[in-house]
């Protein structure tokens, strides 16, 4: 199999006058499994030239997977979600407003359209600025808008498809992508992140917060005792980020929620950050977790992802009841058991209306989850989570908009079955080095996998049952541990 290719959503999408190359239509490549080659092809090199990326579409969810399956591809998901907002991709882009000026001297107009094809700039004289936009924002075809009110400044960078092309265009495009698959691909390159002031991020408002009053306390304490001044701060704060040393979130995170912005924002800046941009984009949607762990052979249940034409396509069948559920959901939100063919087809519906993507995944009834604090790679705290009173989930939504959650017990972590914690860890391992909570059901076939969550609850009378104080002195230390490691690497000249 070639080493490249070429993802459109359509086969008409590729125009005529473009050289024939390796293509392949975004279902095709969503639809691959472990019995394709494609799949399992970490070596593959993917220019994903779908129509749009924005959150849950096709090209979105193709980058997704493809990074899930280890293969290189772009635009990474990173990318695609930097270019959904400017209040994301501007703190990487804001530092070129000088080297503007220099590239723009004595161009008289007041607005200014540039293509950039791979990296390559649709008019050479702005080549320069070309290569630092592509080293920021790699994209395969972007369209950058610059201003002039009495200072060249960005106004707008945007992702574009091969049919805003004229066909002049598509021919710089064409070279642009010649040379670019001739040549060695590299990771973009990443802003070097800048005693300590520490921002926790909550939300007083929040009905099912990620840690309670109590528990925030605990961590200012916890804080103060190591020499770290902590601050409790909320989504009216985004201005004042640059003020902080760290970031910690403790907040439910969606990638389209201030508090993916904040993450971003924070990493920008320098910040010591937990979550973590990466780790929140990789934890907060189910199909990337569900192609991640088959990709790394950790046991989950039965798996298949949908698309709206697929919905009755369970193949292999699995077996009624079967759970739907949304990509992006939290505390059990989109997520619905259904019974029968019927059943599926309605409420996959209902589903497809907000995810171009969903997922069917056989039920396992147990009558507690495990969930397995891991942080930096090492498991911190351990606790059985029980189904509520009459239901077969932990957290049951009535239809008044009420919460019932069902009981939790934390042991010492020497009192769980190791099997419980070598798979947590495997499967947080994947995700990165921050604070991650994985839930787990342990059942006769084995220890299954059900996600893995990026600010898994830290609830004083819950989690900290064990360890008390020192669970909140844990984590704190991590976060002085990354401080003290960031200064002496800027004191070195890393």
């Amino acid at each position: 199999m070639s080493k490249h290719l070429i993802l459109i959503e359509r086969p008409a999408d590729w125009p005529s006058d473009l050289p024939p190359l390796p293509l392949m239509t975004a279902k095709d490549f969503i639809d691959a499994n472990d019995e394709t080659d494609l799949a399992a092809d970490r070596q593959l090199r993917v220019i994903n030239l779908c129509r749009g990326y924005r959150y849950g579409s096709m090209g979105y969810y193709c980058s997704l997977l493809a990074e899930a399956r280890g293969q290189r591809i772009l635009p990474s998901v990173g990318t695609a979600l930097d270019l959904s907002r400017k209040t994301i991709y501007e703190p990487l882009t804001e530092d070129l407003d000088e080297d503007l000026q220099k590239y723009l001297r004595g161009h008289d107009a007041r607005e200014i359209r540039l293509w950039i094809f791979l990296g390559r700039a649709s008019n050479p004289a702005f080549q320069d600025l070309a290569d630092d936009l592509f080293e920021r924002l790699p994209c395969p075809l972007l369209a950058v808008d610059l201003h002039q009110d009495n200072r060249w400044q960005i106004h707008r960078v945007r992702p574009i498809g091969l049919s805003e092309l004229d066909r002049d265009q598509r021919q710089l495009f064409a070279e642009a992508l010649q040379h670019y698959l001739a040549g060695v691909w590299q990771n973009p390159r990443r802003r070097s992140p800048g005693r300590y002031d520490l921002a926790i991020l909550h939300d007083p408002t929040d009905a099912l917060p990620p840690s309670n009053p109590r528990a925030l306390k605990a961590f200012i304490r916890a804080g103060k005792r190591l020499g770290l001044d902590v601050e409790l701060i909320t989504r009216k704060d985004y201005g004042r980020l640059a003020e902080y040393d760290a970031l910690f979130i403790r907040e439910t995170t969606a990638i389209n929620h201030h508090s993916f912005r904040f993450a971003k924002r924070a990493e920008a800046e320098g910040l010591v950050v937990i979550d973590d941009p990466i780790s929140i984009l990789r934890c907060t949607n189910k199909v990337y977790l569900a192609e991640l762990l088959r990709t790394h052979r950790i046991r989950t249940p039965a798996t298949q992802i949908l698309r709206r034409e697929r919905t009755l396509e369970l193949e292999p069948p699995l077996d009624y009841p079967v759970v739907l559920k949304i990509p992006d959901g939290a505390f059990s939100v989109g997520v619905t058991k259904v019974h029968d063919a019927a059943e599926l087809k309605d409420v996959a519906e209902r589903m497809f209306q907000k995810s171009d993507l969903i997922l069917a995944q056989e039920y396992l009834y147990t009558e507690y989850d495990w969930r397995i604090g891991v942080l930096n790679r090492q498991p911190l705290y351990a606790c059985q989570y029980f189904m509520s009173k009459d239901h077969w989930q932990i957290y049951q939504h009535k239809a008044g908009g009420g919460v019932v959650e069902g009981a939790a017990r934390t042991l010492p972590l020497e009192r769980v079955p190791p099997a419980v914690i070598k798979t947590a860890v495997k499967a947080a391992r994947l995700i990165g080095t921050g604070l991650y909570g994985v839930d787990l059901k342990q059942t006769r076939q084995g220890v299954c996998v059900i996600e893995i969550n990026d600010n898994p609850n830290i609830d004083a009378g819950v989690e900290d049952q064990i360890l008390k104080e020192q669970l909140y002195e844990e984590i704190m230390a991590e976060f002085l541990r990354r401080l003290d490691q960031r200064t002496r690497l800027r004191y070195r000249g890393g």
